[in-house]
């Protein structure tokens, strides 16, 4: 605010303050009996989503925190000698208030997302980030912390205990808890900027979504099948559009689009407005952006003595370098790019063939591929989705769980469950068994303003024994275009197996066996591998002789058509791997630059240079808008993670296919579930992956899976 200011209008300006306190003290007491109360009615208690608003948050998040700190000062105060029962179990019972806010915080931020709650986000940014530090640098409390630390090396406790107590120390100590005084100032400061940088990204990005449409006229529609030009007509409706066809800035519409347009000019169109998010020079462009957080996470882990971000971070992950990371990739990458050479080669004969005058472009990819993909094997993706039922696919999933975890999934009675929107549907989730309640799950299938793009799958409560049983509250998350009224959704194949794969998390977080609550965490390297995994079952005869039924007759798929998608399970992944790899690849290297001066833009385009980056296909996700990345840190230098989790499963899924009954196989499953879903965190990934397969993992199964030359 300007200083030449009135004084009328200083005084007019303190009368509001004075106002608005007020009314955040009356919001403070509705607050109270909301976001903060204990979860009441059925299913162990639920979350009051339908209740949820967003004046609401900031005073909850800033009481929840009040509280969690009270909580973590009584612990580092204590005039007892610490033990494991008054230091580390208390610090796994505190926060039970503020873990309920963030339930709702995050399905704001993902799912429900507005102008009004991101105004409310980037004030809470840099608080939330402060809370962060004054919990981590509390010296008294990490001295606590320390000497549980020691004693447990001289007296080791119980299995669960001890891993508690080992990543409790360590994670204190990755996070500067023995620094000193000044040197703790400048980390949580580092950090408080960093939380406003990640929260600007992921803005910028959204907006960049939201208003980068494409809207068609009936004369451009050729190619793309009717069930999407409904859609998109149901779209543009809603955007005030009325007889235009709308073709938004996410995946789920712009992956089909691209697939099947036969108007070049307009797959090139929306590929630009895809692959241009946060990174069209105006003030949403994300690459200063990515500078200075590079910049910063230099500073901040050079502070604790470590070279580079990647050094730092990785220490904890299967990987434990960021040399052994690069070596997977690097492994990978060769295979990789030559197949897309024979994939774009095989385009280019299509497209001379067919007359057309073009040298293939990336826009151009996905189309040709699928005209190879009918050429080389008759299969043509379209036909496979008038098979694939949204429905169907979830009834498939049940099925699967079921069969290798003994879940039995029920819908839960309209209304009797809160919801924060109303196409979210929930259900309870018993033991076949005993009928033993698990939990409940959430599924939250369509596209719409405010949510984020991709698919996730997330807690609002997760299993622990501790304090008394609690049982589990996930969700998926999905983009999927909202079909018009009547119609079936319809999916690819490639969004058939991704929602396979998130509900391989949520298995995960059902099966949940661990008594604390910080072993409910994962390490990041490993905890894609189990989702993955999952995706397996989708091709198995038991699912597909059942639930890929055609959305119009019922008729099962045929098995012609059955052993065509079989044939061609290699289609395409040079262009599959590529893109991936890319993205892993450019992650790591940007962590591992000097951050000093860095031009993001001309690094990206020389590190592709460099690696010989196919010029016909881009990253799956570019710089500006690598929100696994630059939005927080959960996959920062991480993004390799799936490749480590690909090994992992394909070697695991050989376990299976070696197996007398194959995916189904009873006492693979058992093994599966007792050492890979039911420890969670609470023993060493590797030794819990051996305890399964008796050995370590082999890349050649990788390289087999993909149908890539082993050496």
């Amino acid at each position: 605010m300007k200083t030449q200011i009135a004084n009328s209008y200083a005084k007019l300006l303190v009368l509001s303050l004075i106002t608005l306190m007020t009314s955040c003290k009356e919001t403070m007491k509705q607050e109270d009996n909301l976001l903060l109360q204990k979860w009441e009615g059925p299913y162990g208690g639920v979350p009051a989503f339908d209740q949820m608003n967003v004046s609401d948050i900031q005073a909850a998040v800033e009481k929840g925190m009040e509280l969690n700190l009270s909580e973590i000062e009584a612990i580092a105060n204590s005039s007892e000698a610490a033990t494991f029962e008054n230091t580390i179990a208390a610090m796994e019972r505190s926060g039970a208030e503020l873990n309920r806010v963030f339930s709702y915080y995050g399905i704001m931020s993902s799912n429900m997302s507005s102008p009004e709650f991101r105004d409310i986000q980037a004030i809470l940014a840099p608080k939330l980030s402060e809370f962060s530090s004054s919990i981590s640098q509390n010296k008294a409390l990490f001295n606590r912390i320390k000497s549980v630390y020691d004693a447990s090396l001289e007296t080791p406790l119980e299995a669960d205990q001890q891993r508690v107590v080992e990543l409790t120390y360590k994670g204190f100590e990755m996070r500067g808890a023995e620094l000193n005084a000044a040197k703790k100032e400048r980390y949580a400061a580092i950090d408080k900027e960093l939380s406003t940088l990640y929260n600007t990204f992921s803005d910028n990005v959204l907006h960049d979504e939201e208003n980068y449409v494409t809207f068609l006229k009936a004369d451009q529609l050729d190619g793309l099948s009717d069930g999407f030009i409904k859609s998109a007509a149901a779209i543009a409706s809603e955007k005030g559009k009325e007889n235009l066809f709308a073709i938004t800035n996410t995946r789920s519409s712009m992956d089909p689009f691209l697939t099947y347009s036969t108007n070049r000019a307009l797959r090139k169109q929306v590929w630009t407005n895809y692959y241009s998010r946060g990174d069209n020079g105006d003030e949403y462009d994300n690459n200063n952006l990515i500078a200075q957080i590079l910049k910063l996470r230099r500073e901040r882990v050079e502070i604790l003595g470590y070279k580079n971000y990647a050094e730092w971070r990785l220490q904890d992950r299967m990987a434990k370098t960021p040399e052994n990371a690069l070596a997977l990739m690097e492994a990978v990458w060769p295979a990789s790019i030559a197949r897309v050479h024979e994939e774009v080669a095989d385009m280019q004969a299509v497209a001379n063939s067919n007359g057309d005058t073009i040298t293939i472009e990336p826009w151009d990819y996905r189309f040709y591929a699928e005209k190879v993909r009918v050429a080389k094997y008759d299969l043509n993706s379209d036909e496979v989705k008038q098979y694939l039922q949204l429905d169907k696919l979830r009834d498939a999933m049940f099925y699967v769980a079921g069969r290798l975890f003994n879940y039995e999934f029920t819908p839960v009675p309209e209304k009797s469950v809160p919801v924060f929107q109303e196409d979210v549907k929930v259900w309870e989730v018993t033991d076949k068994a005993s009928g033993v309640h698990i939990g409940l799950w959430y599924l939250d299938p369509y596209a719409r303003q405010g949510k984020r793009s991709g698919a996730w799958a997330t807690t609002y409560r997760s299993h622990t024994t501790f304090d008394g049983k609690k049982t589990v509250l996930a969700s998926n998350n999905s983009n999927f275009v909202k079909p018009a009224a009547g119609q079936a959704l319809l999916v690819s194949w490639d969004d058939a197996t991704t929602f396979f794969h998130e509900f391989g998390h949520a298995l995960h977080f059902f099966s949940s066996n661990v008594k604390y609550p910080t072993l409910n965490g994962g390490v990041r390297d490993y905890t894609e591998f189990q989702s993955q995994l999952l995706e397996r079952w989708l091709s198995t005869d038991e699912v597909i002789n059942q639930f890929l039924v055609h959305h119009e007759t019922g008729a099962v798929i045929p098995q012609k058509l059955v052993a065509k998608i079989k044939k061609a399970a290699t289609f395409n992944q040079g262009f599959d791997t590529t893109e991936y790899l890319a993205s892993a690849l450019m992650d790591m290297k940007l962590h591992l630059a000097d951050p000093e001066n860095i031009d993001i833009d001309a690094f990206e385009k020389q590190t592709l240079a460099d690696l010989k980056m196919p010029t016909e296909l881009p990253m799956r996700h570019r710089t500006p808008h690598f929100g696994h990345v630059f939005s927080g840190e959960g996959y920062a230098t991480a993004y390799y993670g799936y490749m480590w989790a690909d090994v992992l499963t394909a070697d695991a899924a050989e376990a299976f296919q070696e197996a007398p009954a194959g995916f189904y196989d009873k006492e693979v499953a058992q093994r599966l579930v007792k050492y890979l879903f039911e420890p969670r965190n609470s023993m060493d990934p590797a030794e819990a992956y051996k305890m399964f397969r008796g050995r370590d993992a082999k890349i050649e199964a990788l390289m087999r899976d993909r149908g890539f030359p082993v050496n």
